[in-house]
């Protein structure tokens, strides 16, 4: 059992959601309280993966939390200290490319920059086709920064997508746990 709230933001990788969903569920199974914040494309999109009101339901049961989806919202993250830790997973390669230039103008970036502002951890869960193409350079300033750490990725078909990384999901407690400790896991590269 822990006594840490984490934030989980999710962002609109949507064909990654039910791989991260279980994530929600596993952290709360092992005693995380969980704080759900959602793009705004997340929060509002229906995609052939899913209507954004069945996410939004799914994510509210099992983490018992409303989620954060305003960046009024967001804002008193960081000075509250409302967070142990942040994930971004699914973190796109928009969302990569504004926190690696420090833009903060949707709720998920904005509660990045708010968290990181007390100089606790942000865990980043990549999923972007472009991870090795025009997201790379962000990616790299990223892994670069203070407090600022990834959950170990990987190629998912580097046949039909080879510029495409996706972070294994499965691996978001034990990589959260090195975060709190300071530490990034590995291998980090899969």
């Amino acid at each position: 059992m822990t006594d840490k709230t984490v934030g989980f933001a999710l962002c609109g990788s949507f064909c990654t959601f039910r791989k991260v969903i279980p994530e929600l569920q596993r952290l709360r199974d092992a005693g995380y309280k969980i704080q759900p914040i959602m793009s705004f494309n997340a929060y509002n999109m229906d995609t052939r993966f899913g209507t954004a009101r069945t996410f939004r339901e799914e994510i509210e049961t099992v983490t018992g939390a409303k989620i954060i989806a305003t960046i009024p919202d967001a804002e008193p993250i960081g000075p509250k200290k409302l967070l142990d830790a942040l994930i971004i997973a699914p973190c796109t390669g928009n969302t990569l490319a504004k926190l690696a230039v420090g833009i903060a103008d949707t709720p998920v970036t904005l509660a990045a920059k708010s968290h990181l502002r007390n100089g606790r951890p942000l865990l980043i869960g990549v999923s972007t086709n472009d991870a090795l193409a025009g997201a790379a350079k962000n990616i790299g300033a990223l892994q670069n920064y203070k407090n600022v750490f990834f959950i170990p990725y990987g190629q998912d078909d580097s046949t039909e997508k080879p510029a495409s990384l996706v972070a294994d999901f499965t691996q978001t407690i034990p990589a959260l746990e090195a975060a709190l400790r300071g530490v990034q896991i590995q291998p980090l590269l899969l």
